[in-house]
């Protein structure tokens, strides 16, 4: 199974996450296009990091909401949203071809990624819009207990889906992950180690309720936002290989 990682979320003279330490680890970079976070340094130098590791690179678009981390649901039309998508799919898009990088991906962030997840309407634009991009994208996409519909939508647009799963999250019986506001939804290392064993060895993992509930999913998202992270990602990337 594949790591994922969210990366070049800093901005300016802010700095956000190891990336230098998580990027040899991982095989997949959802790189922040500027809308919550990224600018076209941090871009460029995110790039460059994937570039020498030979780490695939992805768009990760987000509401335009800097001030929230894009972490705030915003009240777009189709339109707004589709647009939206689209200059920050362009513009990691046009940095990476500087990089000599080809961008392969799409995984919305935050509450965009949230959003879709719980309406259909959302996910649908979202799909209509990485489908109707210039160049083939993937789009990246929770896996739960609806993941056959989803393909099936992504199907009538001719895109091709990337299901993922996460490592410190609980989830719902519906396979929707736990909201952070309550007690238990982000997991404690031994509790994560055991999801991820779990997973790898018999393609599930245990709900909030006690519910062993089935995700085929294509990829596992790490975060490395300081050293004990770092460190858990490479346990995490050890057990993936002996599996």
């Amino acid at each position: 199974m594949k790591l994922n990682c969210d990366l070049g979320e800093s901005f300016g003279m802010w700095k956000m996450g190891l990336d230098e330490q998580v990027m040899p680890h991982i095989d997949m970079a959802n790189i922040a296009c500027g809308f919550h976070a990224g600018d076209a340094d941090v871009m460029a130098a995110t790039l460059a990091l994937a570039k020498q590791h030979n780490v695939t690179i992805g768009a990760h678009p987000s509401y335009p909401d800097k001030q929230g981390f894009g972490r705030r649901s915003m009240a777009m039309s189709d339109k707004e949203l589709s647009n939206c998508l689209y200059y920050q799919i362009a513009a990691i898009d046009g940095m990476a071809a500087v990089h000599g990088l080809t961008l392969e991906y799409v995984k919305p962030h935050g509450a965009l990624y949230n959003d879709m997840m719980s309406d259909e309407r959302i996910l649908n634009v979202v799909m209509r819009a990485v489908a109707s991009y210039p160049k083939p994208l993937k789009l990246m996409i929770l896996a739960t207990n609806l993941s056959a519909k989803h393909q099936a939508m992504a199907n009538e647009v001719e895109l091709e889906l990337i299901l993922e799963a996460f490592a410190d999250r609980q989830y719902t019986d519906e396979g929707k992950l736990v909201s952070r506001s309550l007690a238990g939804s982000v997991h404690d290392k031994s509790t994560l180690i055991a999801q991820v064993k779990q997973l790898l060895e018999h393609g599930t993992v245990t709900t909030r309720s006690g519910q062993q509930l089935a995700l085929h999913a294509d990829s596992l998202c790490v975060h490395g936002d300081n050293e004990a992270g770092i460190a858990l990602i490479q346990e995490i990337k050890a057990l993936c290989q002996q599996a």
